[in-house]
């Protein structure tokens, strides 16, 4: 691994994550940096290098935007079809991009900022790499928790070489995470500091958000590995093997009625930056169960 938390420091969850990307007509492709007053405020933020300018976009840019998707979702559709005739549901090609429903439309639908800061707010000190329009080609950003600290790492595709550590923030400075569900495949996260600044993150995979969220507010714990027992080690072991070679590190989470959970997340073929969850929920000798009430 390209980087490892200090002794006696637990890794909750590693994930990719990135400034997330407008999905309404209106702000498609689009993404702005805001103060409580809702004006720009990239010019302000200090170390960034100049990004792209965006603009609402017109009933023209909108028309254009849904023609080129419709390309890009009918050719999955109809492979979906042509697949599916004569055998089981299912593709390799994946299903289309979701979108929940708006929950704030001023932030989604009239405008998308990816980042709310007063001057001073640590929202502020998020790395710019965060951003596609501004890291370079080949430079990947991911999100850690640890039991200690939040932190975003960069890394560069095709290397070995050490995570870069763009920023880090003590938990006492992160007051939580919610789930955005209106984005693409509903993997968006709102990451809000202490101060009430925050920014907007893209993960990959809902289940991705959702854990966030839940570990940021303690409804769900991780476990290492060493609390496993030899059987759920063995059957971890087996899993992990079944898997492909770019999965992520697991995530062990003890569900409330004592169950392992175990996630992995791989990057998907179907789509850039978005991941499947490969799962198991293991008894206490690492015998295949099933959830119990109150447990999911």
């Amino acid at each position: 691994m390209d980087w490892y938390p200090d002794h006696e420091e637990d890794l909750l969850l590693r994930n990719a994550a990135k400034f997330s990307t407008g999905f309404a007509p209106a702000v498609a492709g689009c993404r702005w940096f805001r103060d409580p007053a809702r004006n720009d405020i990239q010019d302000e933020l200090p170390g960034w290098p100049e990004g792209p300018v965006y603009s609402l976009r017109t009933t023209g840019d909108r028309v254009a935007r849904r023609t080129g998707r419709a390309f890009l979702v009918g050719i999955p559709v109809i492979a979906n079809i042509i697949a599916n005739i004569g055998g089981a549901a299912g593709s390799p090609f994946g299903d289309a991009p979701l979108r929940g429903k708006p929950e704030e439309p001023e932030n989604e639908v009239q405008d998308f900022p990816v980042m709310w800061a007063a001057p001073g707010t640590l929202a502020r000190t998020v790395p710019w790499q965060l951003d596609p329009a501004r890291r370079p080609a080949g430079y990947a950003t991911d999100l850690v928790l640890t039991s200690r600290r939040l932190l975003f790492l960069g890394t560069r595709s095709g290397t070995l070489d050490k995570a870069d550590v763009l920023a880090e923030y003590p938990r006492d400075t992160i007051a939580g995470a919610r789930q955005m569900t209106y984005s693409e495949v509903e993997a968006d996260v709102r990451l809000t500091f202490a101060d009430q600044s925050w920014v907007r993150l893209f993960t990959g995979n809902p289940d991705s958000a959702q854990r966030l969220s839940q570990l940021l507010a303690g409804t769900v714990r991780t476990v290492p590995e060493s609390e496993l027992s030899s059987g759920q080690r063995d059957r971890l072991t087996r899993f992990l093997a079944d898997l492909p070679t770019n999965a992520q590190p697991p995530l062990l989470t003890r569900l409330t009625s004592g169950i392992v959970m175990v996630e992995v997340r791989v990057p998907s073929k179907a789509a850039r930056d978005v991941h499947e969850t490969h799962s198991i929920l293991m008894g206490p000798s690492g015998e295949a169960a099933k959830p119990q009430p109150g447990d999911l």
